[in-house]
């Protein structure tokens, strides 16, 4: 098995989004984000996937649902029905990349070895978080700040966490 990492960007509160958007807009996040997943398998709940105006480029998208009827003719997209059956596709890759929404993160949390976690510094009104971090579970190993600016209305910090060896 080739190593999970879940990436998110989060709210001082856990805070992932709202009706199914998010609820900051952080250019220097998503470019980080497309780096890191860009030529990977991304692993993501149906409501993820329909909120993106179309697939990512250069990435495998592996879209989890209860429905056993949804389906899409898309060559970069695979349709399956539980965690365990998108981690069956993933574990000959090195890495891959669980990228939400607040379910899909709650399921992968065992599942994980490295969390990448934008932290925004500030609390947001949400209707999807992101799971409690266990700093029992959990080793920050890497920390990079970032203060707001005129393209970021927030302060952010991106924290890489690795799983103890417990």
């Amino acid at each position: 098995m080739g190593k999970i990492v879940m990436i998110a960007a989060i709210g001082k509160n856990n805070a992932l989004g709202k009706d199914n958007d998010l609820i900051w807009h952080l250019p220097d996040d998503f470019k980080r984000f497309k780096q890191l997943t860009t030529g990977h398998k991304i692993i993501m709940g149906r409501k993820t996937f329909e909120s993106f105006p179309k697939p990512l480029p250069n990435r495998t998208h592996i879209i989890i649902t209860r429905d056993h009827n949804y389906s899409l003719d898309l060559p970069s997209c695979i349709v399956v029905h539980s965690i365990d059956e998108a981690l069956n596709l993933v574990q000959d890759d090195p890495i891959s990349y669980i990228i939400g929404g607040g379910e899909i993160y709650d399921l992968g949390m065992p599942h994980a070895d490295v969390l990448e976690i934008t932290k925004v510094h500030e609390s947001f009104d949400a209707d999807a978080h992101f799971p409690e971090i266990d700093k029992k579970v959990w080793k920050l190993i890497k920390e990079e700040f970032h203060s707001s600016d005129e393209r970021h209305n927030y302060n952010f910090t991106y924290l890489t966490y690795q799983r103890r060896n417990i």
